[in-house]
C-alpha cells in the first residue's frame, strides 16, 4: 500500500482520519531524511576508499616504474628486453586507468554528495520546517477556540464580536498553515522520485565510464599482452634448457678433484701462503694471488682490503721436500724485489697447477708415439631418408636404421653426439649482441654459415630444411620455431668452455636456429645478396679466430696427473702449445692438461 493522499478540504476539518494519515507521510519523511543521511555517509566512505585505493595504485606504478631488470650476462635476447620493459608498460598503464579514476572521485562530490545534502537540507529540511509552524498555529488556534467557546453570553455584544473575529483570524492562520504544510509534504514526496535518484544516476553513469574506460585500454592492452606472454613462454623454456645444462655442469664440476682449474679472467689464481722473513723467525701469511701468463703478472693481496702487490715474475722453481720443513712448496723470483719468493700451495695438485701456469720446472715424460696402423676411423651419413653408421678407412654402402630393428633413443642419441662433435658455429651469437637490427643479425649468421666447411654446411642444410618442415606443423605437433630453438640451439652450438656464464648464453644459441628456421630461404642462398655483407663476416670471423679446437686421431691413456686421457676422436678446446716442446695445452670434458701434439689434427 503506499502512502494515503491529503486533501486540501481535509485541512479545514482537521478530522483524526485526515491527522492519521499525515502521520503517515511524516514517518515516511522522516524514513526518507534517515536514509539519505546514511547514504551520504557511506557515500563519503566510498570516496575515501576510491581516493585510498588510487592513492595506493599510484604508489604500486611509481614502484614499477623505478624497479630495473638486472639479467646475468653482458648481452640480453629480444625476450628479455621485453620483459624488463613491461613494468613501465604496466605503469603506463595503470596510470592511464588511474586518471579516469580520479576524475571518477573528482566528480563524486559535485553529482553525489552535495545534491543529495541540498535536497535532505532544502527540501525535507523546508517540510520540517512548516511542520514546527503547523504544529505551533495548531496548538494556538485550539487554544483561543477554547478560550473563545468558554465564553459567557451575558458579556456586550461588543466584545462578543471582538472574540469571534479574533477567532476567526486565528482560524485562517491555522488554515493557511495547514494548507501549506500539506502542499510541502506531498511535494517532497513527489520530489524525491527524480532529485533524490538522479544524484544516484550521474554517479552510477561516471562509475560506468570508469568501467569503460578500463575495458578499452584491456582491448589496446590486448595485442601487447599476447606479444608479452609470447616472450615470458620462450624465456621460461630457455630457462629450463639453461637449468639443464648447469644442473650437468655442476654435477661434472662436483665430480672432478677438488683443485680444478676453472676457466677464468687470469691464468690462475687462488690462495697461497706466503713466507714473510722476520728478525726472531719466519711467518706464513695467506694471500689471495692471481697470475697472468700474457703480461707475466703475479700480484697477491692479504685479507685485509690493502691493495695487491703487483710484480713481474722472472722465473718459477719447484721447492724440494728436504729443503723446507713445509709440504707443497714453490719458489719464484721477481723483478722488483732480491732474492726468492717462498709460497705454499693448498695441495700437491694445487702447486701443479701453479707450477704448469708459470712456466715452472715440472717434470714430464716424453710423448708416446703414435700407433703404428691407423685406428678404423667412424663415419655417420644422414641423408634425407635414412642414417647410416659404418666404421673403416673405406665407407661401405649406405645400411638404412630400420626403425624396428634400432631404437629411436639409440638413434637420437647417435645423432646428438654426431652433431655436437662435428665443430658447429660456435661464435653465431656473437652476431645477436652486435646489433639489435634484425637484418643484421640475418646477415651475420648466413656470413658465418657460408664459411663453413661443405659437408658441415650440407649437414646443416638438411637438418634446418627438416627442422622447417616440422615447424610448418606446429599446430599438431607443438613444435614451433621457438620450441626447435630450445631443442637444437644447445646441440648445435657448444660452448668453448662450459661454465655457468656460457650455459647463461644458451639463450642466444637458441635464437640463431630460430634465425635459421625462419630465415632459411635467405641463409641457405649462397647467391644472395646477403654475401655482400663484408663487415658481419669480418666481425664474426675475427672474432672467431680467438678460438682453436682439435681432434684426436688416436687414444691415449695419461701417465702423469697433468696429462689427459681421451679416446679416438675427442675434441679439445682452447688448445695451444705448451712449453714443453711436442706437448699442446687443451681442454677436455671440462678438464685442462696435456696432450701429444702429434696426436691431434686443428679443426
Amino acid at each position: 500500500m503506499g502512502l494515503p493522499t491529503l486533501e486540501f478540504s481535509d485541512s479545514f476539518l482537521d478530522s483524526p482520519d485526515f491527522r492519521e494519515r499525515l502521520k503517515c507521510h511524516e514517518i515516511e519523511l522522516e524514513r526518507t531524511n534517515k536514509f539519505i543521511k546514511e547514504l551520504i555517509k557511506d557515500g563519503n566512505m566510498l570516496i575515501t576508499a576510491l581516493r585510498n585505493l588510487s592513492a595506493a595504485v599510484q604508489k604500486f606504478s611509481q614502484s614499477l616504474q623505478e624497479f630495473q631488470f638486472e639479467c646475468i650476462g653482458d648481452a640480453e635476447t629480444d625476450d628479455e628486453i621485453n620483459i624488463a620493459h613491461s613494468f613501465k608498460e604496466f605503469s603506463q598503464l595503470l596510470n592511464t586507468v588511474e586518471e579516469e579514476r580520479r576524475r571518477l572521485i573528482q566528480n563524486a562530490d559535485d553529482v553525489l554528495i552535495t545534491p543529495l545534502e541540498k535536497f535532505r537540507k532544502e527540501q525535507i529540511g523546508a517540510a520540517k520546517e512548516g511542520k514546527k509552524k503547523f504544529d505551533k498555529e495548531t496548538e494556538k488556534y485550539y487554544s483561543f477556540l477554547e478560550k473563545h467557546l468558554n465564553l459567557s453570553s451575558k458579556k456586550k455584544e461588543a466584545s462578543l464580536q471582538e472574540a469571534d473575529m479574533q477567532i476567526d483570524k486565528e482560524r485562517q492562520v491555522f488554515y493557511d498553515a495547514s494548507l501549506e504544510y500539506v502542499y510541502k509534504i506531498q511535494e517532497v514526496q513527489e520530489k524525491k522520485k527524480f532529485e533524490f535518484v538522479e544524484p544516484l544516476l550521474a554517479f552510477l553513469q561516471g562509475l560506468f565510464t570508469f568501467y569503460h574506460e578500463g575495458y578499452e585500454l584491456a582491448n589496446e592492452f590486448e595485442p601487447y599482452k599476447q606479444q608479452l606472454q609470447f616472450n615470458l613462454q620462450n624465456t621460461r623454456n630457455n630457462f629450463e634448457s639453461t637449468r639443464q645444462e648447469v644442473e650437468k655442469l655442476m654435477k661434472r664440476i662436483r665430480s672432478v678433484e677438488q683443485d680444478y682449474k676453472a676457466p677464468g679472467q687470469w691464468t690462475m689464481e687462488g690462495f697461497l701462503c706466503v713466507q714473510e722473513k722476520r728478525p726472531l723467525g719466519c711467518t706464513w701469511t695467506r694471500h689471495y694471488c692471481t697470475y697472468d701468463k700474457g703480461t707475466n703478472t703475479f700480484a697477491m693481496s692479504n685479507t685485509e682490503n690493502n691493495p695487491p702487490e703487483m710484480f713481474k715474475l722472472k722465473s718459477c722453481i719447484r721447492r724440494k721436500t728436504d729443503s723446507i720443513d713445509k709440504r707443497f712448496c714453490f719458489d719464484i723470483e721477481v723483478v722488483e724485489r732480491h732474492g726468492i719468493i717462498t709460497l705454499q700451495a693448498l695441495s700437491e695438485s694445487n702447486r701443479r697447477l701453479w707450477l704448469e701456469a708459470m712456466d715452472g720446472k715440472e717434470p714430464v715424460s716424453t710423448p708416446p708415439p703414435p700407433p703404428a696402423e691407423n685406428m678404423p676411423l667412424a663415419f655417420l651419413q644422414i641423408n634425407t631418408s635414412h642414417v647410416s653408421f659404418y666404421t673403416g678407412s673405406k665407407a661401405p654402402a649406405d645400411m638404412e636404421l630400420d626403425p624396428d630393428t634400432w631404437d629411436n633413443k639409440t638413434i637420437t642419441s647417435g645423432l646428438k653426439n654426431y652433431l655436437r662433435r662435428n665443430g658447429w658455429m660456435d661464435c653465431m651469437s656473437f652476431c645477436l649482441t652486435e646489433s639489435d637490427d634484425q637484418n643484421y643479425r640475418v646477415q651475420a649468421v648466413h656470413a658465418l654459415v657460408h664459411k663453413l666447411p661443405d659437408k658441415n654446411k650440407e649437414m646443416l642444410d638438411i637438418l634446418i630444411k627438416h627442422l622447417l618442415k616440422v615447424s610448418k606443423h606446429s599446430q599438431m605437433n607443438l613444435m614451433t620455431v621457438s620450441n626447435l630453438g630450445v631443442i637444437f640451439g644447445p646441440t648445435l652450438m657448444r660452448s668453448q668452455e662450459e661454465t655457468v656464464a656460457a650455459m647463461m648464453n644458451i639463450k642466444f644459441q637458441n635464437i640463431v636456429v630460430e634465425i635459421l628456421i625462419e630465415n632459411y630461404e635467405k641463409v641457405s642462398n649462397c647467391c644472395c645478396d646477403l654475401c655482400t655483407c663484408a663487415f658481419a663476416q669480418h666481425k664474426i670471423l675475427s672474432f672467431a679466430l680467438h678460438f682453436r679446437n682439435a681432434k684426436a686421431m688416436y687414444s691415449c691413456k695419461a701417465e702423469h696427473s697433468h696429462e689427459l686421457s681421451f679416446p679416438q676422436g675427442a675434441v679439445f678446446t682452447n688448445v695451444y702449445p705448451s712449453v714443453e716442446p711436442g706437448w699442446l695445452q687443451a681442454t677436455y670434458e671440462g678438464k685442462t692438461g696435456l696432450i701429444p701434439e702429434n696426436y691431434v689434427v686443428y679443426l
